[in-house]
């Protein structure tokens, strides 16, 4: 059902980025941070950071890195992300989309001593563009694998920012994966 929805979502999107006017152009270069929650079994919150530089017209590197607390305990849990992105202008105010990135989970070690980590990769595609003058919108289809220890798992993320200004403006994000939701939503400069 997940993947039907975020098919719509996607399907809905694309006349309005192909038809939205903006004031400037999809800008791969930001920086961001702010809160990071995440519901599921065992909610948690905390803080993240996410970066992207583009480094040719069509390409870019992004990394992102959350910690988390689990509610009502003490288990804190560490997610990086680093990873390369190609960007193809479909409209002037629109583009498709894709990443891969390799993808760190920590959680330290558990009552016994054993570290629990896991080292994955994700790849995951979409478009991005400018709804109106001042915000822009994403929608992302994409699979995560950690290895044998863990499930692999196809997800959807959603996001957008609003800008006060052509360099701040607030960024938020959800990404559906499993019965799970991660949150985030922060100050965003772009450059």
């Amino acid at each position: 059902m997940t993947a039907s929805l975020l098919a719509l979502g996607l399907t809905a999107a694309l006349p309005f980025a192909a038809s939205a006017q903006s004031v400037s152009s999809l800008s791969y270069n930001y920086v961001e941070g702010g809160y990071a929650a995440t519901d599921s079994d065992l909610d948690a919150d905390g803080f993240g950071v996410n970066a992207s530089i583009a480094f040719h017209p069509n390409f870019h590197v992004f990394g992102g890195y959350q910690n988390q607390e689990i509610d009502d305990s003490r288990v804190d849990f560490d997610q990086w992300r680093v990873g390369v992105g190609y960007n193809h202008g479909i409209s002037p105010n629109a583009d498709l989309v894709t990443r891969i990135a390799y993808e760190k989970f920590d959680a330290g070690r558990d009552f016994f001593g054993n570290r629990i980590d896991a080292d994955g990769y994700s790849v995951e595609v979409g478009l991005r563009g400018a709804l109106l003058p001042n915000l822009e919108g994403y929608a992302m289809a994409g699979y995560e694998d950690y290895g044998s220890d863990y499930d692999d798992d196809f997800y959807g993320r959603l996001g957008a920012q609003w800008r006060f200004t052509p360099n701040w403006g607030i960024s938020g994000d959800v990404k559906f994966s499993g019965g799970d939701r991660q949150w985030f939503v922060g100050p965003r400069f772009t450059w």
